[in-house]
């Protein structure tokens, strides 16, 4: 899994004109689901991005988390971030989940949130989506599963 997680002062996401989530301190989290990510991979995600400190204490430092802010957190799946850009000009996806198993394992992401007290929101899987967001800093965050865990 990939996640490029954006600390954000707001984000939302459109589907059709219509708003499917909206949050407003915390993160805008882009998720892409790799061939062979699971619970491992969805874990280690949540887990990280629930604890990450990149929020600014008082003294202007980035040291608080989520929950030291109650933050919340805008998720959206992105197949593209799987995109191979070696060759040619057009990317191939073939790193990228099929769309059911990265249906399951966004939606699970999701729910390991949730179940630390997160809250998350959410566009529609599949769809083509506008995501429009505030980056606070910027600060932009990328986490790859693959580079970060020890082979299985």
């Amino acid at each position: 899994m990939i996640a490029v997680v954006q600390r954000v002062t707001e984000g939302e996401v459109t589907v059709d004109g219509a708003v499917t989530g909206r949050v407003g301190r915390g993160f805008v989290v882009l998720l892409g689901v790799a061939q062979g990510d699971g619970e491992r991979e969805a874990d280690y995600l949540a887990r990280r991005i629930h604890e990450l400190r990149v929020f600014e204490d008082a003294g202007g430092k980035m040291n608080l988390a989520l929950a030291d802010v109650a933050g919340g957190v805008l998720a959206v799946s992105q197949f593209t971030l799987l995109a191979g850009l070696a060759r040619g000009r057009r990317p191939d996806f073939l790193a990228a989940a099929p769309p059911e198993e990265g249906k399951r394992w966004f939606e699970r992401f999701v729910e390991l949130l949730r179940q630390r007290g997160i809250e998350v929101q959410t566009g529609v899987f599949g769809a083509t989506m506008a995501v429009r967001l505030v980056n606070a800093g910027p600060a932009t965050f990328i986490l790859d599963t693959r580079q970060l865990l020890p082979p299985a």
